[in-house]
């Protein structure tokens, strides 16, 4: 049996291809401090996600 495609990359770039996308669709739609807390909420998501699923030292 083939191996499945390695698929991580694309999905990567096409991530932030939506990503930036939405976030100009939100400032063009609510205003620069709108994606600013978009972004900020984002990133604060990402940082406790990580943190929830860190290996214990």
């Amino acid at each position: 049996m083939k191996e499945a495609p390695n698929y991580t990359n694309a999905f990567l770039v096409m991530a932030f291809v939506n990503l930036v996308t939405a976030l100009i669709i939100i400032w063009a739609a609510y205003g620069y401090l709108a994606a600013l807390l978009t972004c900020t909420g984002i990133y604060t998501a990402l940082q406790m996600w990580q943190d929830r699923h860190r290996p214990q030292a």
